[in-house]
């Protein structure tokens, strides 16, 4: 029912190896791979494979596969299928509660989920997502927990227009689901920004749906978080015919990802509105803040929403940059 092994994902300039464990439910197995890494040796039903904290801040998500963990083995689960679970995908930004490893260990690829599908000649972390990317390869589907800011609304980000991702998100049931678009259909944001690099982008692209989930809090366990991340991850596992039944309809906002981005027109610091949430309804125009220079008290910018939608994100973290996102709006679609 349930085995785990270590694997190696890369090693330091000291000669210190880099593991994280790899956890295998239902029909698989694992084994080790001629070049040191783990192989898969799945059996006739489908395979599942998630992950979590490639940034190492992000802990629901290693939480929810510890909490789902409990779920399949102690509840004595019956699998028709594989569960391929990596509760700490990135070891080196999980020490350092950080969101990119340190420059001098990987100065060219510093964000893991910018390097997809990786290189087993390339920088660090090109070589550790190399060999997690043999085992998410062999998957069906695939669901890389993220989480977002105590300040975001929860959500599930998957790729327009891929309709097997779309069933994925629904089934995992977040009330926000965010589409974002790729390739030539990339706003410009989502290129300048290397967003190709993604480990959703790359498994969708070899065919395998993908998902990211975003939920609330970094740096904490959040009890909500977490009992919303098993549940999706139940979802996910009857969607995929992994586990008996089929997940919950989904009825919540289907909206588009990386637009609706109010952004600091200058450094300074930034009052939100006081009355502004998560999950508010705003209206193009409508004001969200006050971005003033905390020395003169000049007003630098009063923002705005730029158009009609759901608030996902609010900088809450008062010194603000020039550039940086000050409110998420999500503008609603119908497909």
């Amino acid at each position: 029912m349930h085995a785990s092994r270590d694997l190696t994902l890369a090693r330091l300039p000291s000669g210190v190896p880099i593991r994280t464990t790899v956890h295998v439910y239902g029909e698989g197995d694992l084994a080790e791979g001629d070049d040191g890494g783990l192989e898969l040796a799945a059996g006739d039903g489908p395979v599942v494979y998630a992950q979590a904290a490639q940034h190492g801040r992000e802990v629901n998500g290693t939480a929810v596969l510890h909490r789902l963990h409990a779920e399949l083995v102690e509840g004595d689960r019956e699998l028709d299928g594989t569960l391929v679970a990596v509760p700490v995908a990135d070891p080196l930004t999980f020490d350092h509660v950080s969101y990119t490893t340190p420059e001098a260990l990987d100065s060219v690829n510093a964000n893991m989920n910018r390097c997809w599908p990786g290189d087993p000649d390339g920088t660090l972390h090109e070589r550790m997502a190399d060999r997690l990317w043999s085992l998410a390869s062999a998957a069906d589907a695939v669901v890389d927990l993220h989480t977002g800011s105590p300040s975001m609304l929860t959500h599930t980000v998957f790729m327009r227009g891929d309709a097997d991702c779309r069933a994925l998100a629904e089934a995992f049931g977040t009330d926000l689901l965010l589409a974002e678009a790729a390739g030539d259909d990339a706003d410009t944001e989502w290129s300048e920004r290397n967003f190709g690099g993604k480990f959703r982008v790359a498994a969708t692209r070899e065919g395998i749906p993908t998902i990211t989930p975003e939920l609330a809090h970094s740096r904490e366990i959040v009890e909500d978080a977490v009992e919303t991340g098993v549940a999706g991850m139940l979802g996910v596992l009857r969607n995929e015919g992994v586990l008996a039944g089929a997940p919950d309809d989904w009825d919540g906002t289907l909206a588009r990802n990386h637009l609706g981005r109010v952004k600091a027109d200058d450094s300074g610091l930034f009052r939100p509105d006081p009355e502004l949430a998560i999950g508010d309804e705003v209206r193009a125009g409508e004001t969200l803040g006050e971005l003033y220079d905390p020395t003169s008290y000049e007003t630098l910018q009063t923002a705005t929403a730029d158009r009609d939608g759901v608030v996902y994100s609010i900088a809450r973290e008062s010194t603000i940059t020039a550039g940086a996102t000050l409110v998420g709006v999500a503008e609603r679609i119908a497909e």
